[in-house]
């Protein structure tokens, strides 16, 4: 019974999947981000060309 309460008393797993999630929603993030840029710069690249042309 007592290793049972320590297993329930152990929180390292706990915070490893804390910091995985953490780090889950910043790379969706990160990803959000960097698509929203990557249009604009192809819109600018475009335009820039357009212009050129």
């Amino acid at each position: 019974m007592s290793k049972f309460l320590k297993l329930i008393k152990n929180e390292e797993g706990a915070t490893a999947i804390e910091y995985g999630l953490i780090a889950a929603l910043i790379a969706v993030a990160a990803i959000g981000a960097m698509t929203s840029v990557g249009n604009k710069l192809n819109t600018t690249f475009n335009n820039v060309s357009n212009s050129l042309k």
